[in-house]
């Protein structure tokens, strides 16, 4: 298997610091992060430093959502994995690496209104369009990609190539 790359380290940076200055523009200042592990987690890591150098300090928390498994094809379950963030009567920011079919982002923007989220923006690193299978919003893209399976920055096939500082095309 070979990856090659789609996105390099520097494109990524600008565009999480374009990211940031539209999430500053357009959110209250007082938001809670809420990430969707494990694929953002380095999206965050510099999300929340861009989003600094604008000036918010946003709360960070996270929540682990399953649906591929060790599989590329979304098994179209989505589970969750772990416990939910106190986030009541709070403004969320919720982040995503990647929206494809899009039943993700839809089950977690359902499951953070169900505990109590004032309202909710969703902000994803990559968009596939073509494969929604759901109706949803992103308010936030950083790139919109064709479909294809891609790696790295944070990123995993079977919890591999997550350490690629670039996003990568799997061949």
């Amino acid at each position: 298997m070979s990856v090659r790359p789609l996105y390099s380290e520097a494109q990524i940076a600008a565009r999480i610091d374009g990211l940031a200055r539209d999430i500053a523009a357009k959110l209250p200042p007082d938001f809670t992060i809420v990430g969707l592990l494990t694929g953002c987690f380095v999206f965050v890591a510099d999300l929340i430093r861009a989003l600094d150098r604008t000036g918010l300090r946003p709360q960070v928390s996270f929540i682990r959502l399953n649906s591929y498994g060790k599989g590329k094809e979304s098994s179209r379950l989505v589970r969750l994995t772990g416990d939910i963030p106190e986030i009541a009567g709070r403004n969320v920011l919720l982040v995503d690496d990647i929206v494809d079919t899009g039943r993700t982002q839809l089950f977690a923007r359902n499951l953070l209104r169900e505990h109590g989220a004032a309202q909710v923006w969703a902000c994803a690193l990559l968009d596939k369009p073509q494969r929604r299978e759901v109706e949803t919003v992103t308010e936030f893209i950083g790139f919109s990609i064709p479909n294809v399976f891609v790696v790295g920055y944070g990123i995993d096939y079977a919890e591999q190539y997550r350490h690629l500082p670039y996003i990568g095309v799997v061949d």
